[in-house]
Protein backbone atom coordinates (compact mmCIF):
# COMPACT_ATOMS: atom_id res chain seq x y z
CA UNK A 1 0.00 0.00 0.00
CA UNK A 2 1.06 3.20 -0.86
CA UNK A 3 0.12 7.03 0.69
CA UNK A 4 -1.49 9.41 -0.78
CA UNK A 5 -0.45 12.01 -3.08
CA UNK A 6 -0.37 15.55 -0.90
CA UNK A 7 -2.88 17.81 -2.51
CA UNK A 8 -1.66 21.70 -4.20
CA UNK A 9 -4.46 23.36 -2.54
CA UNK A 10 -3.17 26.12 -0.08
CA UNK A 11 -4.86 29.02 1.78
CA UNK A 12 -5.38 32.39 -0.08
CA UNK A 13 -3.88 35.55 1.34
CA UNK A 14 -7.10 36.81 0.21
CA UNK A 15 -8.89 34.86 3.55
CA UNK A 16 -11.60 32.34 3.15
CA UNK A 17 -14.87 34.32 1.83
CA UNK A 18 -13.41 34.38 -2.12
CA UNK A 19 -12.84 30.39 -1.49
CA UNK A 20 -16.44 30.30 0.11
CA UNK A 21 -17.73 32.75 -3.16
CA UNK A 22 -15.81 30.10 -5.60
CA UNK A 23 -17.18 27.04 -4.33
CA UNK A 24 -20.35 28.54 -3.79
CA UNK A 25 -20.56 29.72 -7.37
CA UNK A 26 -18.95 25.98 -8.73
CA UNK A 27 -21.72 24.27 -7.54
CA UNK A 28 -23.94 27.23 -8.80
CA UNK A 29 -25.88 27.96 -5.50
CA UNK A 30 -26.79 31.36 -4.87
CA UNK A 31 -26.59 32.93 -1.30
CA UNK A 32 -30.02 33.01 -0.39
CA UNK A 33 -30.27 29.00 -1.05
CA UNK A 34 -26.49 28.91 0.96
CA UNK A 35 -27.94 30.90 4.07
CA UNK A 36 -31.49 28.69 3.98
CA UNK A 37 -29.15 25.20 3.88
CA UNK A 38 -27.03 26.46 6.76
CA UNK A 39 -29.36 28.69 8.88
CA UNK A 40 -27.77 31.96 8.33
CA UNK A 41 -28.83 34.96 6.34
CA UNK A 42 -27.91 35.53 2.44
CA UNK A 43 -26.81 38.94 4.07
CA UNK A 44 -24.09 37.31 6.39
CA UNK A 45 -23.28 34.77 3.96
CA UNK A 46 -22.44 38.32 1.42
CA UNK A 47 -20.48 39.77 4.11
CA UNK A 48 -18.40 36.16 4.46
CA UNK A 49 -17.12 36.14 0.92
CA UNK A 50 -16.82 39.79 0.94
CA UNK A 51 -14.39 39.74 4.36
CA UNK A 52 -16.79 42.29 6.26
CA UNK A 53 -17.32 39.37 8.79
CA UNK A 54 -14.95 36.64 9.92
CA UNK A 55 -16.90 33.23 9.89
CA UNK A 56 -16.67 31.01 13.51
CA UNK A 57 -15.04 27.76 13.14
CA UNK A 58 -18.58 25.96 13.29
CA UNK A 59 -19.91 28.14 10.37
CA UNK A 60 -16.82 27.55 8.16
CA UNK A 61 -17.55 23.66 8.34
CA UNK A 62 -21.60 23.98 8.27
CA UNK A 63 -21.14 26.03 4.86
CA UNK A 64 -17.86 23.35 3.65
CA UNK A 65 -20.83 20.68 4.50
CA UNK A 66 -23.57 21.97 2.33
CA UNK A 67 -21.48 23.06 -0.52
CA UNK A 68 -19.82 19.45 -0.43
CA UNK A 69 -16.40 20.43 -0.44
CA UNK A 70 -13.73 17.71 0.21
CA UNK A 71 -12.73 16.72 3.12
CA UNK A 72 -8.79 18.42 1.78
CA UNK A 73 -10.24 21.40 0.81
CA UNK A 74 -11.90 22.33 3.84
CA UNK A 75 -9.03 22.14 5.70
CA UNK A 76 -8.07 24.59 3.74
CA UNK A 77 -11.08 26.45 3.85
CA UNK A 78 -10.21 26.57 8.18
CA UNK A 79 -6.56 27.62 7.63
CA UNK A 80 -8.22 30.55 5.76
CA UNK A 81 -10.56 31.46 8.09
CA UNK A 82 -7.63 31.77 10.92
CA UNK A 83 -8.30 28.53 12.11
CA UNK A 84 -6.17 24.71 12.82
CA UNK A 85 -7.09 21.97 10.32
CA UNK A 86 -9.75 19.64 11.66
CA UNK A 87 -8.85 16.65 9.50
CA UNK A 88 -6.01 14.67 9.71
CA UNK A 89 -4.02 12.64 6.52
CA UNK A 90 -2.72 10.08 7.69
CA UNK A 91 -0.83 7.91 5.71
CA UNK A 92 -2.04 4.16 4.84
CA UNK A 93 0.93 2.04 6.27
CA UNK A 94 0.47 4.01 9.73
CA UNK A 95 -0.60 1.62 12.07
CA UNK A 96 -3.82 3.90 12.78
CA UNK A 97 -5.08 2.55 9.63
CA UNK A 98 -4.57 -0.95 10.41
CA UNK A 99 -8.17 -2.37 10.97
CA UNK A 100 -9.04 -0.14 7.55
CA UNK A 101 -6.17 -1.37 5.57
CA UNK A 102 -6.83 -4.62 6.61
CA UNK A 103 -10.30 -4.70 5.85
CA UNK A 104 -10.17 -3.55 2.18
CA UNK A 105 -7.69 -6.07 1.72
CA UNK A 106 -10.65 -9.11 2.77
CA UNK A 107 -12.64 -7.33 1.27
CA UNK A 108 -11.29 -7.55 -2.66
CA UNK A 109 -9.72 -10.83 -1.70
CA UNK A 110 -13.21 -11.89 -0.42
CA UNK A 111 -14.37 -10.53 -4.28
CA UNK A 112 -12.13 -12.91 -6.05
CA UNK A 113 -12.45 -14.47 -8.77
CA UNK A 114 -13.94 -10.99 -10.01
CA UNK A 115 -11.92 -8.13 -10.50
CA UNK A 116 -11.57 -5.14 -7.44
CA UNK A 117 -9.24 -2.42 -6.65
CA UNK A 118 -8.40 0.47 -4.68
CA UNK A 119 -7.52 3.68 -5.73
CA UNK A 120 -6.45 7.16 -4.41
CA UNK A 121 -7.51 10.52 -5.74
CA UNK A 122 -5.06 10.45 -8.26
CA UNK A 123 -6.37 7.03 -9.58
CA UNK A 124 -3.07 5.10 -8.04
CA UNK A 125 -3.24 1.42 -7.56
CA UNK A 126 -3.04 0.80 -3.44
CA UNK A 127 -4.41 -2.30 -3.73
CA UNK A 128 -5.51 -4.99 -5.98
CA UNK A 129 -6.67 -8.44 -6.14
CA UNK A 130 -5.33 -11.05 -7.91
CA UNK A 131 -8.64 -10.87 -10.83
CA UNK A 132 -7.41 -7.65 -11.68
CA UNK A 133 -3.31 -8.52 -12.04
CA UNK A 134 -5.01 -11.53 -14.63
CA UNK A 135 -6.42 -8.28 -16.53
CA UNK A 136 -2.92 -7.19 -16.18
CA UNK A 137 -1.46 -10.26 -18.25
CA UNK A 138 0.52 -9.01 -21.20
CA UNK A 139 1.02 -5.40 -20.43
CA UNK A 140 4.46 -4.08 -20.50
CA UNK A 141 7.30 -4.17 -17.62
CA UNK A 142 7.52 -0.39 -18.04
CA UNK A 143 3.93 0.49 -17.28
CA UNK A 144 3.73 -1.34 -14.75
CA UNK A 145 6.23 0.16 -12.04
CA UNK A 146 4.75 1.23 -9.13
CA UNK A 147 2.45 3.25 -8.30
CA UNK A 148 0.24 1.31 -10.85
CA UNK A 149 -2.32 4.55 -12.26
CA UNK A 150 -5.62 2.70 -13.48
CA UNK A 151 -6.35 5.26 -15.90
CA UNK A 152 -3.17 5.39 -17.46
CA UNK A 153 -2.99 1.69 -17.56
CA UNK A 154 -6.31 1.56 -18.72
CA UNK A 155 -5.87 4.01 -21.42
CA UNK A 156 -2.24 3.89 -22.62
CA UNK A 157 -2.04 2.45 -26.38
CA UNK A 158 0.27 -0.65 -24.81
CA UNK A 159 -1.52 -1.03 -22.03
CA UNK A 160 -5.39 -2.35 -21.92
CA UNK A 161 -6.56 -0.15 -24.41
CA UNK A 162 -5.62 -2.21 -27.17
CA UNK A 163 -7.56 -4.62 -25.86
CA UNK A 164 -10.73 -3.13 -25.37
CA UNK A 165 -13.30 -3.99 -28.18
CA UNK A 166 -15.47 -0.63 -27.18
CA UNK A 167 -12.57 1.82 -25.97
CA UNK A 168 -14.54 4.82 -27.76
CA UNK A 169 -17.00 4.58 -25.46
CA UNK A 170 -15.14 3.46 -22.32
CA UNK A 171 -12.94 5.73 -22.92
CA UNK A 172 -15.01 8.77 -22.74
CA UNK A 173 -16.74 7.18 -19.67
CA UNK A 174 -13.15 7.30 -17.70
CA UNK A 175 -12.41 10.58 -19.44
CA UNK A 176 -16.18 12.02 -18.46
CA UNK A 177 -15.35 10.32 -14.63
CA UNK A 178 -11.90 12.56 -14.08
CA UNK A 179 -13.76 16.01 -15.26
CA UNK A 180 -16.71 15.33 -12.00
CA UNK A 181 -13.29 14.80 -9.85
CA UNK A 182 -11.63 17.41 -11.45
CA UNK A 183 -14.88 19.70 -11.08
CA UNK A 184 -15.25 18.06 -7.43
CA UNK A 185 -11.75 18.93 -5.97
CA UNK A 186 -9.66 21.52 -8.50
CA UNK A 187 -6.53 19.23 -8.21
CA UNK A 188 -3.81 20.54 -10.66
CA UNK A 189 -2.10 17.28 -10.71
CA UNK A 190 -5.75 15.37 -11.83
CA UNK A 191 -5.87 18.20 -14.11
CA UNK A 192 -2.65 16.92 -15.89
CA UNK A 193 -3.44 13.30 -15.30
CA UNK A 194 -6.06 14.19 -17.36
CA UNK A 195 -4.04 16.09 -20.02
CA UNK A 196 -1.63 13.39 -20.21
CA UNK A 197 -4.21 10.64 -20.90
CA UNK A 198 -6.86 12.21 -23.13
CA UNK A 199 -3.60 13.11 -25.54
CA UNK A 200 -2.72 8.96 -25.34
CA UNK A 201 -3.90 8.05 -29.24
CA UNK A 202 -6.51 5.91 -29.40
CA UNK A 203 -5.38 2.69 -30.96
CA UNK A 204 -6.83 1.16 -34.14
CA UNK A 205 -9.39 -2.30 -33.96
CA UNK A 206 -7.02 -5.32 -34.90
CA UNK A 207 -8.71 -7.21 -37.82
CA UNK A 208 -12.09 -8.19 -37.08
CA UNK A 209 -11.62 -6.30 -33.52
CA UNK A 210 -14.65 -3.54 -32.50
CA UNK A 211 -17.89 -5.09 -34.33
CA UNK A 212 -20.78 -6.00 -33.22
CA UNK A 213 -20.66 -10.00 -34.99
CA UNK A 214 -17.38 -11.24 -34.03
CA UNK A 215 -16.60 -12.19 -31.11
CA UNK A 216 -16.90 -15.71 -31.89
CA UNK A 217 -18.58 -18.79 -30.33
CA UNK A 218 -19.21 -16.79 -27.02
CA UNK A 219 -20.33 -13.59 -28.00
CA UNK A 220 -22.87 -11.99 -25.27
CA UNK A 221 -23.73 -8.90 -27.88
CA UNK A 222 -27.07 -10.62 -27.43
CA UNK A 223 -26.95 -9.86 -22.98
CA UNK A 224 -29.25 -6.66 -22.25
CA UNK A 225 -26.66 -4.77 -20.46
CA UNK A 226 -27.91 -2.76 -17.62
CA UNK A 227 -24.69 -0.63 -17.24
CA UNK A 228 -21.78 0.72 -19.93
CA UNK A 229 -19.72 -2.52 -20.04
CA UNK A 230 -15.96 -2.83 -20.74
CA UNK A 231 -15.66 -5.39 -23.42
CA UNK A 232 -12.33 -6.50 -22.99
CA UNK A 233 -10.52 -9.25 -24.82
CA UNK A 234 -8.11 -11.69 -22.27
CA UNK A 235 -6.89 -14.87 -23.74
CA UNK A 236 -8.63 -14.93 -26.87
CA UNK A 237 -12.13 -14.77 -25.27
CA UNK A 238 -13.94 -11.03 -24.81
CA UNK A 239 -15.24 -10.35 -21.07
CA UNK A 240 -17.57 -8.11 -20.17
CA UNK A 241 -17.39 -6.05 -17.18
CA UNK A 242 -19.37 -3.45 -15.48
CA UNK A 243 -18.00 -1.42 -12.94
CA UNK A 244 -18.92 0.14 -9.34
CA UNK A 245 -17.34 2.46 -6.94
CA UNK A 246 -17.56 2.59 -3.42
CA UNK A 247 -16.27 5.72 -1.17
CA UNK A 248 -16.72 5.73 2.49
CA UNK A 249 -19.34 7.46 4.62
CA UNK A 250 -18.44 10.29 6.21
CA UNK A 251 -15.20 10.02 6.28
CA UNK A 252 -13.10 11.86 8.90
CA UNK A 253 -9.42 12.12 7.46
CA UNK A 254 -8.08 13.01 4.09
CA UNK A 255 -6.43 9.82 3.38
CA UNK A 256 -10.03 8.05 3.90
CA UNK A 257 -12.13 10.41 1.97
CA UNK A 258 -10.00 10.09 -1.05
CA UNK A 259 -9.85 6.44 -1.00
CA UNK A 260 -12.43 4.03 -3.89
CA UNK A 261 -13.06 0.79 -3.86
CA UNK A 262 -13.89 -0.39 -7.88
CA UNK A 263 -15.40 -3.44 -8.19
CA UNK A 264 -15.64 -4.89 -11.75
CA UNK A 265 -18.86 -7.21 -12.27
CA UNK A 266 -19.22 -9.46 -15.10
CA UNK A 267 -22.05 -8.30 -17.54
CA UNK A 268 -22.97 -11.57 -18.81
CA UNK A 269 -23.22 -15.53 -17.92
CA UNK A 270 -20.62 -16.27 -20.23
CA UNK A 271 -18.19 -13.71 -18.48
CA UNK A 272 -19.04 -14.76 -14.62
CA UNK A 273 -18.61 -18.53 -16.11
CA UNK A 274 -14.84 -17.47 -17.36
CA UNK A 275 -13.88 -16.13 -14.34
CA UNK A 276 -15.57 -19.27 -11.81
CA UNK A 277 -12.83 -21.47 -13.71
CA UNK A 278 -10.35 -19.19 -12.86
CA UNK A 279 -10.66 -20.78 -9.22
CA UNK A 280 -10.49 -24.53 -10.45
Amino acid sequence: MSTLLPGTTSPTAEGVGPLLRAWREQRRVSQLELALRADSSSRHISFIETGRSRPSERMVLRLAEHLDVPVRERNALLLAAGYAPRFPETPLDDPALDALREGIERLIAGYEPYPALVVNAMYDVVSANRGVMRLFDGVPESLLVPPLNAVRLTLHPRGLASRIQNLREWRGHLLEQMERQIALRRSAPLRALYEEVAAFPVPEPGPGEGAEDTDGPERSASVAYFALPMRIEHEGRILSFVSSISTFNTPMDVTVAELAVETLLPADPATAKYLQSWLS
